[in-house]
């Protein structure tokens, strides 16, 4: 089973006020266990053909001057695509991404995302944890996650870290861990072990167990053992 852990950076909250997305970060998930692939993690930087918000800017740390650099969103989209294929989209606070990503793919006049697609890990959280903090820092905390190099927001490193996060949260960052230990490469046979059986040790009482025994037994009215 594929799952792809995605995070974006914008330069605003809402894609209805004009702002744009400027990183994508995706970490790819094989059976509930990060993809050790080369190609596994994909991060893409995108100019967003507008100014950066000085709010923006401190959180991310994404300039203007960086970002002129980059490709704009169309050059990036078929990458993107491809990369996430079909897979379920595991994300923190889905609306937020998946608005900003269809939002994106319109103006392309490209196919939005469906909702049924994306995995919230802020829902899952706050159904397990409720009344909890739940946001990522918090998330990392409770499952000390190491978390200190996230100074600022930034897509690739927040999917990274989304992704021990959502391990967790649905029971463990390598379900079945347990079997692990005996799994075995195909073809591979094991060796039997050669044990030296051990002589049967006696468990019949000695005569003076037996007396000891009796000599209780006479201070018992009507004891069970003598009927």
């Amino acid at each position: 089973m594929r799952e792809i852990v995605l995070d974006t950076e914008t330069t605003g909250l809402s894609p209805d006020e004009g702002h744009r997305i400027v990183e994508i970060g995706c970490v790819e998930l094989i059976n509930h266990v990060v993809s050790d692939h080369a190609d596994g993690k994909r991060q893409f930087y995108i100019n967003p053909e507008r100014s950066m918000p000085a709010g923006a800017f401190a959180v991310h740390g994404l300039s203007d001057e960086f970002l002129s650099e980059k490709p704009v969103f169309a050059e990036i989209v078929d990458d993107f695509l491809a990369f996430i294929g079909d897979a379920p989209l595991v994300i923190h606070n889905a609306d937020f991404d998946m608005k900003f990503l269809n939002a994106e793919l319109r103006t392309l006049g490209l196919a939005a995302l469906p909702k049924s697609r994306a995995i919230d890990t802020l829902a899952l959280a706050r159904r397990r944890f409720p009344g909890a903090q739940a946001s990522l820092d918090a998330l990392c905390r409770r499952y000390d996650i190491d978390n200190a190099g996230r100074t600022l927001h930034g897509a690739l490193l927040d999917s990274t870290l989304l992704a021990e996060v959502y391990l967790e949260l649905i029971g463990g960052r390598q379900p079945g861990l347990t079997l692990a230990a005996d799994a075995r490469r195909p073809g591979e046979q094991t060796s039997a072990v050669r044990r030296t059986p051990r002589p049967p040790r006696p468990h019949a009482a000695s005569p003076a167990e037996v007396e000891a025994h009796d000599a209780m037994l006479d201070g018992l009215t009507n004891p069970i053992w003598r009927s």
